[in-house]
């Protein structure tokens, strides 16, 4: 008959029969000897009486735990002896045994923490780091069917976690839609997470305070997995930061410093003629100034400036000579800012998008919006849509059924319209399809679904001397204070439409003139054209004497469709 008896673990005999002759991992006993501490031994040992002495049946690990946590007396269970069953009973103790899977660990995690117990104390009552308490607690904003899944035994790897778990429910469900395994497949959480991954921009890279982060919407979120002597704070909001970022460096140029524009890579653009300067700085060098297109840090590169001719007497009066292009130059604030011109972006495409799905457009006009569309600066498409490859294919499909092309027109409209949304976009990031995106604007009357711009928030992105020009020609009195001049501005088109005119779809002079393509491609306009080998391979007229001229696109009818 078993027995509860509370006696010293010293006096406990061990097991000379223990099947368990090679130890355990040491953190495997910490672990044990942290929980003993914490909250006493759950489960008693089993021990059997034998010549006057009580010998471990099971639980030495137990024992060793309490004697190594300076417990006085523990309770036992004292069992009947059997000689035949005991190498069965502890070898069965010891091998038949489950452990909890990482979604059960957190739900407990999070029950204790509902009785009030805080991360350090389970993570020493568990013997578990809290980085790994905190990493279980990232579970709590997984979509459920993710958690059924994990719960099944598939767990995505740390940075996978992290990176699912960093996304909104929403974003989550649409991505599982996608990637959800079929029955008895495994899930790939490298796809689940690549889906979701969004870019981080470290707060080291920040320059700008407080003020401005509220301004542009950056919140600063903590990297639970950042080593502890680093700030691992980060924001997902990339044209928020670039946003503060570029006005605080307008806003802080030193003496001698210098706004550098930048290509569509990124790269700076030192003026015509300078020389960079890789030693010490002269005095009279300058140092030009741009944001990393990657991590968004300030950088800085030393240039010079050519010499200009001293005047000497004899000269013409000095009055009528160009301008010292090494001359500082008074800073000013441009018409919009950067984040007034991702906004403008943003609002080209949507309104672009929406006309190329609603508007009356001719069959001639879809025939040329494709051309510019595949002719489009960001082919392999990274369009502002949220349409992949897939989709793509998926679109195509709409027009083939057994590898022929459909005779149905009205399905090769409807596929042409999406796969224009899928390819062309204004957007101020990669994305961004150049002017080919305008010009294709501007032929479907894009800019009439373009949305009101009288807002406090775009306003706010014009200098003092764009905003006051935009006022005098919509007869909007200018007040003192710009904020005043918004106020007035808001008001005046309350309940209407206001458009800046430079946020049209409509070319300027200048990027039609910038948009003229170099001479090796003029061909493409009817010039001579060279084959591979380079001869001549006859003239635009010769090329389409078959087919007889193309016609130029015809011009949608700008108004919505009913």
């Amino acid at each position: 008959m078993a027995e509860l008896r509370k006696v010293c673990p010293l006096l406990l005999k061990p097991n000379p029969h223990n099947p368990r002759i090679t130890p355990p991992a040491t953190a495997m006993d910490e672990q044990l000897l942290a929980s003993i501490k914490a909250i006493g031994i759950i489960q008693p040992p089993v021990v059997v009486e034998k010549d006057g002495e009580l010998v471990i049946k099971a639980g030495t690990r137990r024992v060793c735990a309490a004697i190594a946590a300076g417990l006085a007396t523990i309770e036992v269970i004292v069992a009947d002896g059997d000689e035949a069953n005991s190498p069965m009973e502890s070898l069965s103790e010891n091998l038949i045994r489950a452990s909890m899977n990482s979604v059960d660990i957190w739900r407990g995690i999070d029950a204790l923490e509902q009785r009030g117990w805080n991360e350090p104390a389970i993570a020493d009552a568990l013997a578990l780091p809290v980085r790994t308490i905190r990493r279980l607690k990232l579970l709590a904003h997984l979509h459920p069917p993710m958690l059924r899944a994990i719960a099944k035994g598939s767990m995505p790897s740390e940075d996978q976690l992290r990176t699912i778990a960093a996304a909104s429910r929403e974003e989550q469900a649409q991505v599982w839609k996608k990637y959800r395994p079929k029955k008895d497949h495994e899930v790939y959480w490298s796809d689940v997470a690549r889906a979701l991954a969004k870019r981080r921009i470290p707060f080291s890279a920040a320059k700008f305070g407080d003020d401005l982060a509220q301004a542009y919407g950056v919140v600063w979120e903590d990297d639970l997995f950042a080593p502890a002597d680093e700030d691992g704070r980060y924001t997902t909001n990339v044209d928020g930061f670039f946003g503060a970022q570029q006005e605080w460096l307008q806003s802080n140029l030193p003496e001698r410093g210098t706004l550098l524009p930048q290509d569509e890579y990124g790269r700076p653009q030192l003026p015509k003629k300078a020389e960079n300067v890789y030693g010490t700085p002269g005095k009279n060098d300058r140092i030009g100034h741009y944001l990393d297109p990657y991590s968004g840090a300030v950088k800085t590169i030393v240039y010079r400036l050519p010499e200009t001719r001293k005047s000497v007497k004899g000269d013409k009066d000095p009055a009528g000579t160009a301008p010292d292009p090494a001359a500082p130059q008074p800073r000013t604030r441009p018409d919009v800012t950067q984040k007034g011109l991702a906004m403008i972006g943003d609002f080209r495409t949507d309104a672009l998008h929406q006309a190329l799905r609603e508007a009356r457009i001719e069959d001639s006009t879809l025939l040329g919006l494709l051309v510019l569309a595949l002719a489009a600066k960001n082919v392999p498409v990274q369009s502002g849509a949220d349409i992949g490859p897939f989709d793509r294919e998926a679109i195509a499909a709409t027009i083939t059924e057994g590898g022929v092309l459909t005779s149905d027109l009205e399905l090769v409209r409807t596929a042409a319209r999406n796969m224009l949304v899928a390819s062309l976009s204004c957007r101020d990031n990669m994305s961004n399809s150049g002017l080919g995106a305008r010009i294709a604007g501007e032929a479907v009357g894009a800019s009439l679904y373009l949305p009101t711009m009288a807002t406090d928030e775009f306003l706010a992105c014009l200098s003092r001397q764009a905003l006051e020009k935009a006022a005098e020609t919509e007869g909007v009195w200018a007040e003192a204070r710009v904020r005043d001049t918004r106020a007035r501005f808001i008001e005046r088109f309350s309940g209407t439409r206001y458009v800046y005119q430079a946020a049209l779809f409509q070319l300027t002079a200048e990027e039609i003139a910038a948009a003229a393509p170099p001479n090796h491609l003029v061909h493409w306009r009817g010039g001579t054209a060279t084959d591979s080998l380079g001869g001549d391979a006859g003239s635009g007229e010769e090329i389409m004497s078959d087919t007889g001229p193309l016609p130029a696109p015809a011009i949608a009818d700008p108004s919505p469709a009913a």
